[in-house]
């Protein structure tokens, strides 16, 4: 089983989970809570999420930044 929990663990670890929510979902576990732990885990998933789209939109303005300098530069040359 440690074996199980030490996969469990790192692959929390990779998912950006801190040790408040790793504490608590193996909480969780302990007490035979699945539907909880699957709760803990898609509001995490929730929470990257939302950065993953905040971060597009970063890349998205940066995008048109680059695309009009280049587009300025070309009209003036």
């Amino acid at each position: 089983m440690t074996d199980d929990r030490d996969k469990i663990l790192q692959n929390l670890k990779d998912a950006d989970c801190n040790q408040d929510l790793i504490n608590k979902f193996f909480q969780l576990c302990e007490s035979g809570k699945l539907s909880e732990q699957l709760k803990l885990l898609s509001a995490h998933r929730k929470i990257l999420l939302n950065k993953l789209h905040i971060s597009q939109k970063q890349i998205d303005y940066l995008d048109y930044l680059i695309y009009s300098l280049e587009h300025t530069q070309k009209a003036v040359s």
